[in-house]
């Protein structure tokens, strides 16, 4: 196990030669959630913003409802795509055999079908380049990059892996309703990332008591 050298009390240690390694997320203590692993570098990630945490609800809600009985879906829970890289994707899809157990802490980039990327300010350069890159290299088939629109709505950019070149290939952009039908059927109303359960009616008044 590594020994780690810390900046200061109440500080991150600081990296070893060549840069932290997928093994260590586990054991650097004190790491705030969801602390990715970029190239070896440690990334912390800030506060979620209303449309990022509506958007997860609704793809998380809409998938869980529609995935076929062996596959699964996980929010925000760390992929390891080699030795220096395990990124926590917004969601990934996954075969049910290929679940971790209880006290497992990440997902094998080869059991990933398909990582989705909910686009942040302080995160576009990674969720629109350096993340999409590392899964196609890791072979991830399936890729979904999710910006908002000028009314705050979901647009969906949906990617195939070109196996060849391990690249992403857009096969569509997708506004108000995504209907897919690989790698699985679906279908989802982006403009439901606002839409709010109708209230209950209220009760009806009690009819007065005859004496």
């Amino acid at each position: 196990m590594a020994t780690y050298e810390w900046t200061a009390p109440g500080r991150y240690p600081v990296p070893p030669p060549g840069g932290w390694h997928t093994e260590d997320l586990d054991r650097l203590p004190g790491l705030p959630p969801h602390t990715e692993l970029i190239d070896g570098v440690l990334i912390f990630r800030s506060p979620q913003q209303r449309f990022h945490t509506r958007t997860l609800w609704l793809l998380e809600s809409s998938l869980l409802s529609q995935l076929p009985d062996d596959l699964d879906v996980f929010r925000e829970f760390s992929v390891v795509l080699d030795g220096r890289n395990r990124p926590e994707p917004d969601a990934v899809v996954v075969p049910l055999a290929a679940e971790p157990g209880p006290d497992e802490t990440f997902l094998r980039a080869e059991d990933v079908i398909l990582a989705v990327e909910v686009v942040s300010p302080d995160s576009e350069a990674r969720d629109r380049d350096t993340k999409p890159r590392k899964y196609a290299a890791a072979g991830v088939p399936h890729f979904w990059r999710v910006e908002a629109d000028q009314k705050g709505v979901p647009v969906v950019h949906v990617h195939e892996l070109d196996p060849a070149p391990k690249a992403y290939v857009p096969t569509g952009i997708h506004r108000d309703k995504l209907t897919l039908t690989v790698p699985f059927p679906l279908e989802i109303d982006l403009t439901a990332i606002n839409r709010r359960r109708p209230q209950a009616a209220p009760p009806l008044p009690l009819a007065p008591t005859r004496r």
